[in-house]
């Protein structure tokens, strides 16, 4: 193998070349998960079940897409993909998918905005399954880069946190534009967000978009991708028997629970918060880009942590210290509520709220980059599993959550916040608790 891929913790290009080809699924998720419900509610004036409805259609494409994505991604095997990548190339499927249909998603119904609200999903729908394929695309064939890319697990740590890293500068840079945005238009000190506000979101959505894009190009042409260790010296390995004896462990399940748990945490706390700034807290549009910037700052001290972490810092520990400080934040939320808490408490909150959710976030991506170990040609299938559990329970949950939020009062997003993730906070930590000692570069084919 290629020495830069032996030595990849030297080779600055490589890794910030790694790091910067997510960036587009970044930005585009950031305004998905931040903002989709408060644009669809708030913004062209949907019922909240409707815009659940419409998010949860989005979850379950992602679903089904990124297991399917996926198993072809390690079965893909023609003259193109040898010679630029099969990850790659679905890569570069992905990203063609994601910038033909997200425009249209942050943007009012071209033609037909004043037709009815349902018939207007019908539309929306359109475009966001579209969406939902190519991102799932790009996201499996940039995590199942990590195991190919490096062997030792503390170097595919490394990677991991490299990858988390750009993804919170990326959602730092949605946050400050928006910020911007708002605040240079309008008087987003005092005016909460309405339908007024259409224009402003467009706007938001093709700068950041723009970014993502050049992102993208720049990694395609900066990170080469080798065929794998194991594609050269097992040729002959049949994988459709592979991803039989990997369904066959239960470790798989654990790891995927674990992952699960880790995203309902983190995404969920991303959909709700604004909409408990807006409802519960009563806060103006400002807050809106301000606390979720916060949140991010937090998130990127925990990619810090992880990124000058020790070889004895265990998965365990790292774990239990990122579910304890989220579940102090998500506890602070239920407790306080005053005006004091409002004007300074709330960013200390944010601030236990990312990082604990970074590094509960970063430690699973390690979890499931151990779990594939050398066995770098099922890597897509077991990123496409663990995105699958992640997918559909975050779709379910928002969606249910919205079903009762029309008539409910105005702690109801604050109740849902704690408790939805609180409780996701402590399954995860309890199943990561449970994980076998395992020092093998492969926990699933080291018989466990």
């Amino acid at each position: 193998m290629d020495n830069e891929f032996l030595d990849i913790s030297t080779s600055l290009r490589l890794q910030l070349g790694y790091g910067i080809g997510h960036i587009l699924n970044d930005v585009c998720a950031s305004l998905w998960f931040t903002y989709f419900l408060v644009f669809f509610h708030l913004v062209l004036e949907f019922t909240a079940a409707q815009a659940g409805y419409l998010m949860l259609i989005g979850q379950i494409v992602d679903a089904l897409a990124t297991p399917f994505v996926g198993y072809h991604s390690d079965h893909t095997n023609n003259l193109m993909s040898t010679r630029y990548g099969k990850r790659k190339l679905w890569h570069l499927f992905g990203t063609g998918c994601v910038l033909l249909s997200f425009p249209f998603i942050f943007m009012e119904c071209l033609g037909c905005k004043i037709t009815h609200k349902w018939a207007q999903m019908f539309y929306f729908a359109a475009f966001i399954v579209i969406f939902q394929i190519g991102w799932a695309a790009v996201q499996i064939s940039h995590l199942s880069l990590i195991p190919e890319l490096a062997e030792d697990p503390h170097v595919r740590t490394h990677l991991t946190a490299i990858r988390y890293g750009f993804t919170v500068f990326s959602n730092i840079f949605v946050y400050i534009i928006t910020w911007m945005i708002l605040h240079f238009n309008g008087n987003c000190d005092k005016e909460q967000v309405g339908p007024a506000d259409a224009w402003k979101f467009r706007q938001i959505m093709l700068i950041v978009l723009s970014v993502g894009t050049l992102a993208s190009v720049l990694f395609h042409f900066t990170v080469t991708e080798k065929p794998s260790r194991n594609q050269i010296e097992n040729d002959e390995y049949e994988s459709s028997t592979l991803h039989s004896d990997i369904l066959r462990k239960f470790l798989l399940y654990q790891v995927a629970g674990i992952y699960m748990s880790t995203r309902l945490v983190v995404n969920i706390a991303q959909v709700l918060i604004p909409l408990y700034l807006h409802r519960t807290l009563g806060l103006a549009a400002r807050a809106l880009a301000v606390v979720p910037l916060v949140i991010y700052l937090g998130s990127l001290a925990a990619a810090g942590v992880q990124r000058l972490a020790p070889r004895s810092f265990t998965r365990k520990l790292s774990y239990l210290s990122g579910s304890a400080c989220a579940l102090a934040g998500f506890i602070w939320v239920y407790l306080d509520s005053d005006q004091y808490y409002k004007v300074k408490f709330i960013y200390i909150v944010a601030v236990l709220i990312g990082f604990g959710g970074a590094q509960m976030l970063v430690t699973s991506l390690s979890l499931t980059a151990d779990l594939v170990g050398e066995s770098t040609q099922a890597s897509a299938f077991i990123y496409g599993i663990m995105s699958f559990t992640d997918k559909l329970c975050c779709g379910a949950a928002i969606a249910l959550i919205q079903m009762y939020a029309d008539d409910a009062g105005i702690y109801y997003y604050r109740d849902a916040l704690s408790w939805v993730c609180g409780a996701a906070t402590i399954l995860g930590l309890t199943l990561t608790l449970l994980l076998p000692n395992q020092t093998h570069n492969s926990l699933i084919f080291n018989g466990m």
